[in-house]
């Protein structure tokens, strides 16, 4: 789950950077700046949610 929640929050930097992008350039691909900003805010909750749900559980079962 650690490289689902690299990739999505990888993701969402590219989403943000996109967002960036398209306020200042103007419209790519017929999506507004709003569209790339939903999709980074969302890409990052869900790789939050992904540490928090299964962060703690990459140990269990092993002795240190």
């Amino acid at each position: 789950m650690g490289n689902l929640a690299k990739a999505l929050t990888g993701l969402a930097a590219l989403a943000f950077v996109l967002a960036v992008t398209s306020h200042f350039v103007g419209p790519l691909v017929s999506t507004q700046a709003e569209a790339y900003s939903r999709a980074s805010t969302n890409l990052a909750l869900l790789a939050i949610a992904l540490v928090l749900a299964f962060g703690d559980r990459v140990g269990v079962g092993r002795s240190v």
